[in-house]
């Protein structure tokens, strides 16, 4: 059975929207790591606001430039979760229809290798509160964002994780995975 990982990038005062403030961080652990774990999924799975932010900016990458990404996020199958998106332009997307959690189900046993998801929304939430996600990975940022957009963005998630892994780079970014813990 396949294995979703939600990687979520957050500021030490819970802000996740508009993540520009990682550039400065995003160094060579960090580019290792997200490349383990981009190599390690065959799939993405997003909620509109995600694919909306993705969709404008990878096309517009050089794929051909090994150290952007571009390459994988272009050409990777994608799944988006919505109920207004209706003619994906981005190649390779596939809009989830019906009901999300037994879509996802029915992803998680087909064939493959992990699904990523990155950020943390509705279609987050929903899956985590379905007990369909397997892991969750929070690069937590060593930044005070500030302003009207901080917010717990698990404020009522009812789920406990046990951590399962760290990994501190240099640049002070703590990556922290953890489990949902079964009852």
């Amino acid at each position: 059975m396949r294995r979703i990982i939600t990687s979520t990038y957050i500021t030490l005062d819970g802000v996740i929207d508009n993540p520009a403030w990682t550039m400065p961080y995003f160094d060579d652990e960090a580019a290792a790591f997200a490349g383990a774990q981009t190599d390690a999924a065959d799939a993405l799975l997003m909620g509109r606001h995600t694919y909306d932010g993705f969709a404008a900016a990878w096309p517009n990458m050089d794929e051909s430039d090994p150290t952007t990404g571009a390459a994988y996020f272009n050409n990777v199958k994608k799944y988006v979760a919505s109920t207004t998106l209706t003619d994906p332009e981005w190649k390779n997307t596939e809009v989830l229809k019906g009901d999300l959690v037994e879509e996802v189900t029915k992803l998680k046993a087909a064939e493959g290798r992990d699904i990523l998801m990155y950020g943390y929304g509705v279609v987050t939430h929903a899956l985590l509160k379905a007990g369909l996600v397997d892991e969750v990975r929070f690069w937590i940022h060593p930044v005070f964002q500030g302003g009207p957009s901080v917010s717990s963005p698990l404020a009522d998630a009812q789920t406990t994780l046990t951590l399962v892994d760290t990994l501190v780079t240099k640049s002070g970014v703590v990556i922290a995975s953890y489990q949902p813990v079964t009852r």
